[in-house]
């Protein structure tokens, strides 16, 4: 009796176990992709993006405010904005959801001219970091918005540390950074680093940059899962070049986890209000 009682408990508790790392939906509705003009299996997609629907018929004040059903600020209660103290400095950094035992652990890294408030703000950018936000306090998990010094090997030091630092208070929990614009120099820093690699899980770069050195760094050895969101129209980094650095990590490895995702007719910022933050973190979640 014993034995025929314990069989199917150990049955549930694996197949929770199976499905623990799949994010529950917030919004889903609101954030998924307006439409998919065209794709190349599951890594390559061309989305749908309308100025006029996504950012006027989306904000109550274009680019500044999002309508208030995007928008959930009962997660403002799980928000605080600390200082870690490490040998490379004092990290400023917002931190949103379980600080300790944490199933899951993102870093949103900003570009130039940004702060640490901006991966937090509620109702820039559609929304979209509200959602990201309201995401991981949902499921248990923890979102940081982080200050660094620079974009160059001190800034990179300082994530580093940070990581280190959380993944040491939540064991288990998968690590995965985004990176927006300029940020993802850090997010190629951190693909370099031997220790940070080995924490990552995935990265995601949204309007931002590309590293040949990614192909030969431990995070690529390790086929840490990368995302690129990218504007067709994106004037500071345009997009044929992202694309074709894409294109090389499959040239190079087939079948490794990389997704691209195309907004056409988008500029710099797009990819930062309309990449859907539960896609993409479950599309990650599944690779390893």
């Amino acid at each position: 009796m014993l034995q025929r009682s314990v069989l199917p408990f150990v049955l549930a508790t694996f197949a929770a176990s199976a499905h623990a790392q799949t994010l529950a939906p917030h919004k889903d509705d609101l954030f998924a992709y307006p439409a998919i003009l065209s794709s190349e299996g599951d890594s390559y997609r061309v989305v749908d993006y309308r100025e006029m629907r996504d950012i006027n018929g989306r904000d109550q004040i274009p680019e500044r405010r999002a309508q208030a059903k995007y928008v959930d600020t009962g997660v403002r209660k799980m928000q605080q904005d600390l200082v870690l103290r490490t040998d490379e400095g004092n990290i400023k950094h917002v931190a949103v959801g379980k600080t300790e035992g944490a199933s899951l652990i993102v870093l949103y890294l900003h570009g130039q001219g940004g702060s640490r408030k901006q991966g937090v703000d509620d109702f820039t950018f559609g929304g979209n970091f509200n959602r990201i936000k309201n995401l991981m306090v949902a499921n248990g998990g923890l979102y940081l918005s982080p200050d660094f010094s620079d974009f160059g090997d001190k800034g990179v030091a300082q994530i580093a540390a940070l990581i280190d630092h959380y993944a040491a208070q939540s064991p288990g929990a998968k690590v995965i950074v985004a990176c927006g614009s300029m940020g993802g120099a850090l997010c190629w820093g951190l693909a370099r680093d031997a220790k940070a690699a080995k924490q990552l899980s995935g990265l995601i770069l949204l309007g931002s940059l590309w590293d040949d050195g990614f192909l030969t760094s431990p995070a690529f050895a390790a086929k840490v899962a990368v995302f690129f969101g990218q504007g067709s129209k994106d004037p500071v980094f345009p997009i044929d070049k992202q694309e074709a650095f894409f294109r090389s990590i499959l040239a190079k490895k087939p079948n490794y986890p990389a997704r691209f995702v195309r907004f056409e007719t988008g500029t710099h910022g797009t990819p930062i209000r309309m990449t859907d933050w539960r896609d993409t973190l479950n599309w990650m979640l599944a690779q390893k």
